[in-house]
């Protein structure tokens, strides 16, 4: 795990762009030689969760072929990616002879632009995988050291402009910068292994590998059976619904003898003609990402805690969709929803915001028939309410789950787009809590390859984020803009006030705004047991320093 932090520490000191040094969006790992997850840095668990079978993927299609110094590139969704704006480098760990493969160092970052039909590559209204930019199933861009830097501009800026309506790269010197560094990630990574190996040698190293995965499994095991106890020997289940009615359904099915389960995911909707489908990658992403959250005990994430679970995902859903179909909202919108689903099959929390709230704005490219226009694309999470929970309330303004990244810092973000945020704050409406940014433009961006883009279905405008327990749900987001026209200069500007809706692109001009309300988290118990949980946690400390009161005593009992 050390050495996976450190990993991340290099990435972000030596990257270039606000997506990777500012808003941390990369995660660093460790695997074992067949791909499994070993260690990571606390990063992104939707990154973390679904690297291994990235790396697992590119083992077998590298394998006899890789030397000392090599990198491999992916991105692909049916090559173990989430989306395509997540590049994945990856790099062997040899032995002192050079002729085994011990280990990998993997990073994987979010590129802000990697071309589409949008800037920021997260394109609202894309139907195929090709409108969201550059698609790369498995590529060497460093051999034996050497970095193919003209090899990565056919990738990300020729390729994708191919496509009609879409362009390549609009940020190609931040791709460049951002690569680099996290080739140099990877390497310190390599380094801090050999260095670990020369320490305690390369049999006990091994040994505390598999003895980690091995302690995951056992955890996984104990909480499996305490669920079955729990629930009296019934199944789990639990479904929920994206904004356009499609059902995401789970059954668990425990074994307690065994101390395994089955994680169905039988009659969860179809693919849909749209890019919320989320590539089945994402799903273990998920399932891991729970199964440690319920754990107790301090454990890293890793390979280890799926070794007790099958999961069934019907082919063709939105789960588990074709090759070539649109996936970009599936990474940062589906996966909260498919989260939200596990914990609430397991009754472990109310459901949180269910998706990341993104906005893209930028401009530029090389459309092709179009004038080759250098510009710019920039992408942003903004954070929403959290669940909550048997003891525990709900927040306001985070990011939750399945993203663990943070919004730019105002002062960074303003000094290097032609954006200001005006305020972001969380708004509060009876128990439920509901964060809100406003954005104005300070230039034009009015091509539709660089219009402002919204990506967030999830809970936008019709299903709230539930409450359990009796909890009340949380409020529905709500996007608007503020457009101020003037069609002569003798006529004062007219402001006008547009509901967006919940996948939108629209044209910026000078004075524009965007207010963004997202989703809120929701809320945990009847009204008034919260006031009754607290007097019952300040009672049990009370006795437990010595100093409980007979009016404790009495409040409580009333």
């Amino acid at each position: 795990m050390a050495i996976a932090e450190q990993m991340g520490h290099a990435l972000q000191k030596t990257s270039v762009s606000t997506n990777v040094k500012e808003r941390l969006d990369f995660s660093c790992a460790i695997f074992d030689a067949s791909g499994g997850l070993v260690a990571n840095a606390p990063h992104l668990p939707i990154h973390l969760g679904s690297m291994s079978t990235c790396v697992r993927t590119q083992a077998k299609i590298w394998e006899g072929k890789l030397k000392k110094g090599d990198v491999i590139m992916s991105n692909h969704p049916s090559y173990g990616g989430t989306h395509l704006p997540d590049i994945t480098l990856i790099m062997p760990a040899f032995n002192e002879k050079g002729d085994k493969i011990l280990f990998y160092a993997a990073s994987r970052a979010h590129h802000a632009d990697i071309g589409g039909i949008t800037a920021g590559s997260m394109p609202p209204l894309s139907r195929e995988l090709f409108q969201e930019g550059a698609s790369i199933e498995s590529e060497k861009i460093v051999s034996e050291g050497k970095f193919n830097e003209k090899r990565i501009i056919e990738l990300l800026y020729n390729e994708p402009a191919k496509y009609p309506g879409c362009s390549g790269t609009r940020c190609l010197a931040d791709n460049i910068n951002d690569l680099r560094a996290q080739v140099s990630a990877n390497q310190k990574g390599i380094s801090l292994i050999e260095g670990l190996i020369q320490e305690y040698g390369e049999d006990t190293v091994q040994f505390y590998m598999v003895s980690i995965q091995n302690n995951a499994e056992l955890c996984v095991r104990q909480l499996l059976k305490q669920v079955y106890k729990k629930f009296e020997g019934k199944d789990l289940s639990a479904v929920d619904y994206m904004d356009d009615g499609t059902p995401i359904r789970l059954r668990v099915t425990i074994d307690p003898e065994k101390g395994e389960a089955e994680f169905d995911f039988e009659g969860t909707g179809p693919q849909v003609y749209g890019n919320v489908n989320a590539p089945e990658a994402i799903t273990y992403s998920a399932i891991i990402y729970c199964l440690r959250c319920l754990i107790s005990e301090d454990i890293p994430l890793n390979q280890g805690c799926l070794k007790p679970v099958n999961v069934k995902i019907p082919p063709k859903s939105l789960l588990s969709p074709s090759t070539g179909a649109a996936v970009v909202g599936g990474n940062v919108l589906t996966s909260q929803r498919v989260t939200d689903v596990i914990l609430k099959a397991f009754e472990a929390c109310a459901a949180s915001q269910g998706c990341c709230n993104n906005l893209t704005f930028g401009f530029g490219g090389n459309i092709s028939g179009e004038e080759e226009v250098r510009g710019f694309g920039y992408y942003e999470t903004i954070a929403g309410g959290s669940g909550a929970g048997p003891d525990w309330e709900g927040t306001s303004g985070v990011h939750v789950h399945m993203t663990n990244t943070r919004i730019t810092d105002s002062e960074v973000f303003e000094r290097r787009y032609p954006v200001l945020l005006h305020e972001f704050f969380p708004s509060a409406k009876d128990r439920v809590v509901w964060p809100t940014s406003r954005w104005r433009w300070s230039r034009p961006a009015t091509s539709s390859s660089g219009s402002p883009s919204m990506l967030d279905p999830q809970r936008a405008t019709i299903y709230r984020p539930y409450g359990l327990a009796g909890g009340e749900d949380a409020e529905c987001g709500l996007k608007s803009g503020v457009h101020a026209q003037q069609d002569r200069d003798d006529v004062e500007y007219e402001v006008r006030y547009i509901n967006l809706g919940a996948k939108n692109s629209a044209p910026m001009k000078p004075g524009d705004h965007i207010i963004i309300n997202t989703p809120g988290g929701g809320g945990w118990g009847k009204v008034g047991d919260q006031k009754v949980e607290r007097l019952r946690r300040d009672h049990t400390e009370s006795w437990r320093k010595g100093s409980h009161t007979a009016r404790e005593d009495a409040a409580l009992q009333a």
